[in-house]
């Protein structure tokens, strides 16, 4: 601890406020805040706190440290969460691209109000929904919207078409357009630019969306239902089918969301979590009288060492912060952190947000009922985003390729890898052990030529070994079919070479060992990696290099493993190891070749372990049913399937197993005979 942190420490007083944390550099690295300022941040570097990998890497990084008192806690979490979003810190969870959500915007500061798609939201007098995560989701909303109410889409002026609201109406002339567009003449606006409809009438549109973006769509079809009574009284059928077949279209959009609703009246967003590598999906429901109205997702990245209690913290404030409404309650799956002061919070930003009613906020966690049903829900969606985000970075063809380039300059590599395979074993401590090759072309996976191996050659648990018999069996055939090429240019005439084979009547000599009936089915004419992976660390990827040597390849070759100290979940890094140097490489976090060399490291091991299961699995029936003379497969489904275990057929009589469709009693007499040898 340097003299200017421990000054610092020294002056720390008893009050609420923030702490900033900074680096050699002057760059800001962490933002936090604190009922007492003193307490909280002298507890970072008293020895006899528990700190977690994330916040040791922070603290030994940190090099001057800056506070802000204020008034109090409520205080203190707006101004972190303003910090948070002005110099989004390495060590805070981050929500990512929070400043691009895009947000539905009804500008009722306009005369004669337009709903459209905005980028940002202001407290400016207007109306907006969101924010939503999906441009495209939005613009089919508005579509929806402008085909159920007729609202203008066009950017004139419309102060002239209609007199002043605060009817003073001195030096207004009303100028009207010559004729009314094609959105009229199809049913998608009312034309108030020609006077077709008068300012009531347009603003009673304008509520209308109002209402139906908010969820409340009884009192949508309720005033649709008497206008459209009204104009049939009024023998105006024309306009009397129009609001019927709105209705119809209104009503056809609610069938979707009857499906799931609440008993509540109140609105309820319903927050979920799904984690993994350093990234978390925040998964929202959003429930308004009841009905789920719609749902979105937000991705936030520096999660992995982060309880979740302090991601859904950090995601109920950047979330709130920028969003235009707050509901009366939140239900979520994780409590987080400083609840009540978030409560507090999000208390006085509701007052601005609801005309009237109660202005309270819960943020509740369910431990049982319908509740804690929603939440599942909720949660299984956001795991199902996590995946499908994974995928699309995958088809990302500018990320991927940036990814292949930085490999190719972290690896000192002649290009980019097009071609990638990656080797992973399992086992169970040392039975049943299996490799597995995963291979990625263009940083794709390639499904088709994905390998399993089951370990021959080696006993007890020696990844090392098992490794090297992989990559034997891998390369073997590779390695031959390139010397013989080389041996063929350099030595002798091709036209020889191929007479000689022609003419050849050397017998084949069919006692001699010949490939295994799983190796027979490896391609030796498929393309050389251009870079090959091992799960391991140095011990493995030196009895990878040794291979390599010995069938005279020359691939380049690296091993990727956790961090050294870090064997849980909550790992800071990945250390890649190379030929030649004595360090590991680290590359930062938000390395998108990091992102790609964790996403190929663990679909061998997703590959492999799913290969041992199953190897595990046969293994356990086979051991003590196939080996029996006379019982093949029906027979074993047949006893399994009555007596469901290999215990309860020990336990049965000859006579029970003999009678048995399939079984005789020769047959049952071994089965007794052979799991009494077992037995014993």
């Amino acid at each position: 601890m340097n003299e200017k942190i421990q000054s610092v420490l020294n002056s720390l007083p008893h009050q609420p406020g923030i702490y900033l944390m900074k680096d050699a550099e002057g760059t800001i690295i962490y933002v936090g805040k604190a009922i007492s300022l003193f307490n909280r941040v002298r507890s970072y570097f008293q020895e006899s706190t528990d700190h977690g990998p994330k916040n040791r890497s922070m603290v030994a990084k940190i090099e001057d440290i800056e506070f802000l008192v204020v008034n109090n806690e409520v205080e203190a979490l707006v101004l972190e969460s303003n910090y948070i979003k002005q110099y989004r810190p390495k060590y805070n969870v981050l929500l990512r691209d929070d400043k691009s959500y895009p947000y539905i915007k009804v500008a009722l500061t306009e005369d004669f109000p337009r709903v459209y798609r905005v980028r940002s939201f202001h407290h400016d007098g207007n109306r907006y929904f969101g924010p939503y995560t999906n441009s495209g989701a939005v613009d089919a909303t508005l579509d929806i919207l402008n085909k159920l109410f007729a609202f203008r889409t066009c950017r004139y002026d419309a102060s002239s078409w209609a007199p002043p609201r605060s009817g003073k109406t001195e030096g207004w002339k009303q100028k009207l357009l010559n004729r009314p567009c094609t959105q009229y003449y199809i049913h998608r606006c009312v034309a108030p630019c020609v006077a077709h409809a008068s300012r009531e009438e347009y603003d009673l549109i304008i509520k209308q969306v109002i209402l139906f973006l908010e969820g409340k769509h009884d009192e949508v079809l309720k005033e649709l239902y008497t206008r459209m009574e009204h104009a049939a009284e009024e023998l105006n059928f024309e306009e009397a089918a129009r609001l019927r077949d709105r209705i119809q279209a209104v009503e056809k959009i609610l069938e979707k969301q009857r499906i799931i609703n609440t008993e509540e009246e109140d609105d309820q967003d319903v927050i979920a979590l799904a984690s993994a590598d350093d990234e978390t999906c925040a998964q929202v429901f959003f429930f308004r009288s009841g009905k789920l109205v719609g749902r979105e997702f937000f991705i936030l990245q520096g999660t992995r060492e982060s309880s979740p209690g302090e991601i859904m913290s950090s995601f109920l404030q950047q979330f709130y912060e920028s969003s235009p409404h707050v509901p009366a309650e939140i239900i979520v799956e994780a409590e987080p952190e400083d609840r009540p002061v978030l409560q507090s919070w999000l208390r006085e930003k509701r007052k601005g947000t609801v005309s009237g009613g109660s202005t309270a906020v819960s943020i509740s966690t369910p431990k049982r009922g319908d509740k804690v049903r929603l939440v599942e829900m909720v949660k299984k969606n956001a795991q199902e985003v996590l995946e499908q985000q994974r995928i699309k970075w995958l088809t990302d063809s500018q990320k991927t390729q940036m990814a292949l380039e930085e490999l190719q300059e972290t690896l000192n590599l002649a290009a980019p890898p097009q071609r990638i395979e990656c080797y992973d074993i399992s086992n169970t401590q040392g039975t049943n052990s299996v490799g597995a090759m995963v291979v990625f072309e263009g940083g794709r996976p390639k499904n088709s030529e994905y390998k399993r191996f089951k370990i021959k050659q080696v006993e007890g648990p020696n990844d090392y070994a098992s490794h090297q018999e992989v990559l034997r069996r891998r390369f073997r055939k590779a390695a031959q079919t390139l010397t013989a090429s080389q041996s063929m240019d350099m030595n002798e005439p091709i036209g020889e070479t191929i007479e000689e084979l022609l003419t050849s009547s050397t017998p084949i000599d069919e006692t001699a060992e010949q490939p295994e009936k799983q190796d027979a089915t490896l391609h030796h004419d498929w393309a050389l990696p251009d870079l090959v992976i091992i799960d391991g660390g140095r011990g493995h990827l030196n009895a990878a290099l040794e291979v390599m040597r010995e069938l005279q390849l020359d691939i380049p070759t690296i091993g990727v493993a956790k961090e050294q100290g870090s064997h849980t979940k909550l790992d800071t890094a990945e250390e890649i190891y190379i030929p030649g140097s004595p360090d590991p490489i680290i590359l930062p976090r938000n390395s998108q070749g990091l992102y790609m060399l964790q996403r190929i490291r663990d679909e061998a091991h997703r590959f492999g372990i799913t290969y041992h299961r199953k190897v595990r699995s046969d293994q356990t029936f086979k051991s003590v049913l196939d080996e029996i003379p006379g019982i093949g497969p029906k027979r074993k489904q047949a006893l399994l399937r009555h007596f469901g275990s290999v215990r309860a057929i020990s336990a049965a009589s000859v006579e029970d197993l003999a009678a048995l469709d399939g079984m005789t009693r020769d047959a049952a007499e071994k089965v007794k005979e052979y799991i009494g040898k077992r037995s014993v």
